[in-house]
């Protein structure tokens, strides 16, 4: 089958978590290969009408779609499933209900909120929010992922003031954020990945915040995750292996990763993000759709340790596409 692995348009110079977006479609048409289809690199530029008739003629039977930030908007990304759908073409991953739903971060926490699952107290620079809290708190963006804009300056301790704060960030990354309830702890997440019987739970993984000094941030923030001359991309390694002890802690998270599937209408695969407060409570902080897919992802990460390749991978994300 023709396959269309549809991406950003990565200018030269990019950020590095933009130049990632290409190096998963690289691999994830590697593995297309592999696997006996005929793939087709292609970009998500120029008007949403261009890029819609270049995939027209290119005639796909498929369209693995690992599209984040279209023309340079992340606050746009579940317009290209949207359209996708519209034009009744197949695609890999959340449609546009579901990516909307998650991708927006404050959207996300009140559909987690109304469905009763655990999620940290918020404010918005408006001082509208949900939950008691009086910090710290955690500044976000509202749309950005891959952790872009999250570093010291985004933790407001107790008493500090979050008016100055939220419009410092907001003036910094030019758009949309958010404050969190910071949550001291531990940090988990949990890859989903679509099967013939639905979502299979992936091994649950731990960032560990190694030889971090008391009073420094224990956040998976951009350096950790981008930068690898940092301390802390070297210092957050991820672990699958627990002790006895944490056998509820990790039925927990995967029964509420699993609720979060049907509660978004998620597709092929997605990665839920949580904190794990002193008193061994999980908070879900983010729901991931279309998460990472390089081989040096989280994502892969865990497949590797459940016996599955970044093959396999795409094929199960491919199947669920055409399982209706």
């Amino acid at each position: 089958m023709r396959v269309v692995v549809l991406h950003d348009a990565v200018a030269p110079g990019a950020r590095p978590d933009q130049e990632d977006n290409l190096t998963q479609a690289r691999e994830a048409a590697a593995c297309l290969t592999a696997l006996g289809h005929r793939p087709e690199l292609a970009s998500w530029e120029g008007s949403p009408r261009e890029s819609l008739e270049r995939l027209a003629n290119l005639c796909p039977g498929a369209v693995f779609n690992l599209v984040e930030e279209p023309l340079g908007r992340a606050s746009r990304i579940a317009s290209v499933p949207y359209l996708l759908a519209q034009r009744g073409l197949s695609l890999t991953g959340a449609g546009g209900r579901a990516m909307l739903q998650s991708s927006h971060k404050l959207l996300a926490k009140r559909l987690l909120r109304r469905a009763g699952l655990p999620t940290p107290a918020w404010r918005g620079p408006d001082g509208q929010g949900r939950g008691p809290h009086q910090g710290p708190w955690l500044i976000k963006s509202v749309w950005e992922h891959g952790s872009v804009g999250i570093d010291e300056t985004s933790l407001v301790p107790r008493g500090g003031s979050l008016d100055l704060a939220l419009a410092a960030k907001q003036a910094e990354l030019g758009g949309r954020v958010f404050a969190e309830a910071y949550v001291e702890g531990r940090e988990f997440n949990l890859a989903l990945l679509a099967g013939p019987e639905g979502p299979r739970c992936l091994p649950p993984a731990e960032i560990v915040f190694d030889d971090f000094a008391p009073a420094q941030l224990k956040v998976v923030g951009y350096r950790a995750k981008w930068e690898a001359a940092s301390f802390e991309y070297h210092h957050t390694p991820r672990r699958f292996a627990f002790e006895a002890q944490d056998q509820w802690l990790l039925s927990e998270v995967k029964r509420l990763a699993l609720a979060c599937w049907p509660l978004f209408g998620l597709r092929g695969w997605a990665r839920v993000d949580f904190r794990v407060d002193r008193l061994g409570r999980p908070w879900i902080l983010e729901v991931n759709a279309n998460p990472c897919l390089a081989a040096d992802a989280g994502f892969m990460a865990a497949a590797s340790r459940a016996g599955m390749d970044q093959k396999a991978v795409v094929a199960a994300i491919l199947a669920d596409a055409n399982r209706e």
